[in-house]
């Protein structure tokens, strides 16, 4: 799959955005139920945005090279709609972020609005942002994105 490829499942269409941050072959699926609207209605972001944080940047690079690419994902999400629906691929609990809500769906809008990381609109301190306070990482985190990359012997 490829950016903007476009999927026609029935009445519904997903169209793949490539938003890397997170790792380096990050998707995000933007969908569209034709039956109801031309419009889209609900994004499918994985772990560039969560409700309440983005995705951590240092597991698959450094922190500040992860954020530059980060910044540009973001900026394609902050595109969309604020009505559209964002269901993330983590919620609270999960290690991949820093201050994730419990609530497993938000809007672009209400992200726009109250998730610290995501209403940065300057690169320079979103990088400053995403440099500090950096958890550890997970146990094992290393090699399952030697795994996940497929670069595993």
């Amino acid at each position: 799959m490829r950016d903007r490829d476009v999927l026609e499942l029935g009445n519904v269409s997903v169209q793949v955005l490539h938003t890397p941050g997170h790792t380096p072959e990050h998707v995000s699926l933007l969908v569209t139920d034709q039956t109801r609207a031309n419009e889209p209605w609900f994004v499918m972001t994985g772990h560039t945005l969560m409700v309440g944080d983005v995705g951590r940047t240092e597991l698959a690079a450094t922190a500040e090279e992860g954020a530059q690419v980060l910044f540009a994902s973001l900026g394609r999400l902050k595109a969309l709609p604020d009505y559209v629906e964002v269901l993330p691929g983590a919620f609270s609990g999960s290690v991949c972020g820093r201050g994730l809500s419990g609530k497993p769906f938000s809007t672009i809008g209400f992200e726009r609005r109250h998730n610290a990381a995501f209403r940065i609109d300057e690169e320079a301190e979103f990088l400053r942002f995403m440099s500090a306070d950096i958890p550890v990482p997970p146990p094992g985190a290393a090699e399952l994105r030697v795994v996940n990359a497929g670069l595993a012997a």
